[in-house]
């Protein structure tokens, strides 16, 4: 799995562009999805980056049919991810929001290894093996292959804004290829947003 990840990665870099530059002058959060974003906004004290688009069949609805988590650290760390179960089994569509106000670092994540009848607690960087770059207006991305926690089995894009830290995943699994999934990020990065707290 990961070796088919890595050979499609490249592809971030080199796929089409799609849509609009993020921060462009005229792109808005979609009306429809933009009162969710701009309570995350407020609620995190820090700008937050909405989607202009996201994988058929998701919509990026804060509080709607697909998001599957609307977490909040002590930190102000934040997850919104966003799920769709594949009817009939098609696969699920998986994308994950996350941003760190105020810290660049990569976060560390919790482990649990088995061995034998030993449990091995432990620590490791939540996103790793780096695979590329990817730039876009306004924003310079690092690929990630190997995450943890609710990135599991995700291909990440992480980068940083005035401070903080920012990431968007998508799970490599049908009904999307690896080459498709990759697609879907550089898609979504492009459509990105800035939206910023209003209090």
């Amino acid at each position: 799995m990961k070796a088919t990840i890595l050979a499609v990665v490249a592809a971030l870099a080199l796929g089409a562009v799609v849509g609009g530059a993020a921060g462009a002058t005229k792109a808005s959060c979609p009306s429809a999805w933009a009162k969710g974003w701009q309570r995350l906004a407020n609620r995190a004290g820090a700008p937050v980056y909405c989607p202009r688009w996201m994988p058929n069949p998701l919509d990026a609805q804060i509080g709607g049919e697909y998001q599957d988590i609307y977490s909040f650290g002590k930190d102000r760390s934040y997850l919104v991810s966003f799920l769709a179960h594949g009817d009939l089994g098609s696969g699920d569509v998986h994308v994950n929001f996350r941003g760190y106000p105020g810290r660049t670092a990569i976060p560390r994540c919790q482990t649990i290894l088995l061995e034998g009848n030993k449990t091995i607690h432990g620590v490791t960087p939540c996103f790793a093996d780096r695979g590329g770059t990817v730039r876009v207006p306004g924003i310079v991305a690092t690929v990630y292959t190997v995450n943890q926690d609710a990135d599991q089995w995700h291909v990440l894009l992480a980068w940083r804004h005035q401070g903080s830290r920012y990431t968007v995943s998508e799970h490599v699994i049908a009904p999307y290829t690896p080459r498709q999934v990759v697609g879907n990020l550089n898609r979504l990065l492009w459509s990105l947003v800035l939206v910023r707290p209003t209090r």
